[in-house]
């Protein structure tokens, strides 16, 4: 009977050592699935800002052209500039040389020319915000590399609106009226020929045109 007895208590000593021992294993295994989960849920979206990131920042458009022109200016008078010929040509002989008031010459890329026009106040005011560019105009080289032919491979826009722009800028920047028609249709060939393509990320949220590019033309 006392051994009978002993037993009991000892039993019920540990019954609620063993309940606390559950209940804090249940807690335990609780608290580590949470943290699991949360874990699991911030490296997912830690992934998709950072494939959201990578597509904004490798997808891109790129403009090249099927024909090119070479453009000749001289300066006439200091900080004043005329153009006097234009030759259709390939793309990759298209640019400008330069005359200069002092006698000095100048052959520009259109790399070259592009990056003159962008930071050139008065052409990058066309560029940006062209209802302002009036109060900006003037007859320097970068706006007569704009309102040429040329002006077309280095970002001014095709639409009608803006050759609307070139017949009232562009026709004041060459030495007379026959030479600025003929331009013209050196321009439009130039303007016809461009080509804007949209390149996609590869392995990025593109989905059926990963990896791949569209183009358009005029």
């Amino acid at each position: 009977m006392y051994r009978s007895l002993v037993a009991k208590l000892t039993i019920q000593a540990m019954t609620p050592l063993r309940r606390h021992a559950v209940l804090r294993r249940v807690k335990d295994i609780t608290l580590s699935a949470t943290l699991s989960l949360a874990l699991l849920n911030g490296a997912v979206l830690l992934q998709s800002c950072s494939n959201n990131s990578s597509d904004e920042q490798e997808e891109r458009t790129e403009t090249s052209f099927k024909q090119g022109v070479r453009t000749y200016i001289t300066e006439t008078a200091p900080g004043n500039f005329k153009i006097t010929d234009e030759v259709q040509t390939g793309p990759d002989k298209a640019g400008a040389i330069v005359n200069y008031y002092d006698g000095h010459r100048d052959t520009l890329s259109v790399e070259a020319a592009k990056r003159l026009v962008e930071t050139d106040k008065s052409t990058s005011t066309y560029l940006n915000n062209p209802g302002a560019y009036h109060s900006y105009h003037h007859n320097g080289l970068a706006n007569a590399l704009l309102w040429g032919s040329l002006g077309y491979m280095l970002g001014r826009n095709n639409s009608s609106q803006f050759q609307n722009d070139q017949r009232r800028y562009g026709s004041g920047f060459y030495t007379n009226p026959s030479l600025f028609q003929r331009s013209t249709q050196v321009g439009e060939n130039i303007r016809s020929s461009r080509v804007t393509r949209t390149v996609r990320p590869s392995g990025g949220r593109s989905g059926f045109f990963s990896g791949r590019s569209r183009s358009f033309s005029g």
